[in-house]
């Protein structure tokens, strides 16, 4: 009880003092609402293909679903998101959708949104900063994608009791790296595989650090059998690193995330053997939706995929590879 005290004391000194020092910060100039909600989507930045994705969908879900979406970049600051964020209310939003820049600072944002409630996207926080019907998660279990990696990498491999593997994780911190780390590593050990990782690293969601990174695990000289991605983007990058390095993609499963148009093109190509379909339209949609209940004094439980304790929407996860990536594309 008093560490949780602690916690929000310290969430709310750090939103005083930031507030103070970026007063000078301006919110994104917002439209006319025309009597709809009007929501202000906290983005880090769209470098990454997914993101692009998400944050494209998202303005078309708004426009369709009759509500007012303002995009506020914040690119890795933690200052600019939390100021962004502590001036919406004054602005006349009605809810706060954000892609987290740290997800460890899920308090801090709700302290700074006030009353407003405050929809995470991309970036999960940890259960004990979601409230009810006022602090949701939207996306999709991170945990499901690292398990269809495995499970279908165990298949292809005729479910050896041993396996040699590189992991390539994404940003460091982020959700999606650590669920998706986490349940890969799991699921092997708990078919009965003896899993030994010859090469695991952060490449950062990024092709060029993930071929950078290949190049170096080249020069050990150590086998193996199989590479796991956090993203496309990523496995694209491992994909013409082993090219480069004279070995054919098609002999080394090669597993990503999100089915984006390169990853199946890819997988098309018989070079990225999986990925697993992380669908941002449905997510896109399920956080308007779900701003727009919460704003409203309504259940998530009321909006697809909302879970009971009205914490989550969820967006499951699907496997893709050469059997069905047409229906992807």
């Amino acid at each position: 009880m008093h560490k949780g005290i602690y916690k929000i004391a310290a969430a709310v000194f750090t939103v005083f003092i930031t507030v103070s020092m970026l007063s000078a910060c301006k919110m994104p100039t917002a439209g006319s609402a025309s009597g709809g909600k009007k929501i202000l989507l906290s983005m880090t930045d769209t470098d990454d293909t997914f993101r692009q994705l998400l944050t494209d969908a998202m303005i078309s879900d708004a426009s369709s679903e009759g509500v007012t979406l303002d995009v506020s970049y914040c690119g890795s600051s933690l200052e600019q998101q939390t100021s962004d964020i502590s001036n919406a209310a004054a602005n006349g939003y009605s809810a706060v959708i954000v892609r987290l820049v740290d997800a460890s600072t899920a308090l801090q944002m709700e302290v700074a949104a006030g009353d407003l409630p405050v929809i995470f996207v991309n970036n999960q926080p940890e259960d004990d900063y979601l409230m009810e019907n006022k602090y949701v998660f939207v996306g999709s279990d991170e945990e499901e994608a690292g398990k269809l990696q495995a499970e279908w990498v165990l298949k292809k491999l005729g479910n050896p009791s041993k396996m040699n593997g590189i992991i390539m994780m994404g940003e460091k911190g982020h959700s999606g790296t650590t669920g998706r780390t986490t349940a890969v590593k799991q699921t092997i050990r708990d078919n009965g595989c003896d899993l030994n990782l010859v090469f695991i690293d952060y490449a950062n969601w990024s092709d060029t650090y993930a071929a950078s990174a290949m190049e170096l695990f080249f020069k050990t000289g150590q086998s193996f059998d199989a590479i796991f991605c956090n993203n496309d983007t990523m496995a694209l990058g491992v994909v013409e690193a082993l090219k480069k390095e004279g070995i054919d993609p098609s002999k080394i499963p090669v597993c990503g995330v999100d089915a984006t148009a390169d990853g199946c093109s890819s997988i098309e190509n018989g070079e990225m053997a999986f990925t697993a379909f992380q669908n941002a339209d449905g997510q896109a949609l399920s956080a308007i939706r779900a701003a727009q209940v919460i704003s409203k004094g309504g259940k998530i439980s009321s909006v697809e995929g909302g879970s009971e304790d009205g914490k989550y929407v969820w967006v499951p996860f699907e496997a893709v590879d050469a059997s069905n990536v047409s229906q992807y594309k």
